[in-house]
């Protein structure tokens, strides 16, 4: 199964872990300090954030560390943007209706 940006970050535990690893690389024993949850639970999280790209490992010495790729999630930031446009042009249009009842009255 494939999997993408936007299943990664729709669980808070990764988004939790992306947000550690955007300060700096940890080991998953760092990772799940943070967490109330097992190592291997942790592991899994990892293993998903790398199938979508968003961490990779690197082994130094007898550790592996895990580092954000977070140029990844500009695909949810494009996404994101075109709803943006939206709301922007439905609150200026409720502003407007606001300010015409506003003058009616």
């Amino acid at each position: 199964m494939r999997r993408d940006v936007f299943q990664a970050v729709a669980d808070p535990t990764r988004r939790g872990i992306l947000d550690i690893l955007s300060e700096q690389p940890r080991n998953v024993n760092e990772l799940a300090d943070n967490f109330k949850m097992s190592r291997p639970a942790v592991s899994k999280h990892v293993k998903i954030l790398k199938e979508c790209g968003l961490v990779s490992t690197v082994k130094q010495g007898r550790e592996r560390y895990c580092h954000a790729n977070l140029d990844k999630l500009g695909e949810i930031a494009l996404w994101v943007h075109q709803y943006r446009r939206f709301w922007n042009d439905s609150l200026d249009k409720l502003e407007e209706l606001l300010l015409k009842e506003g003058k009616t009255k």
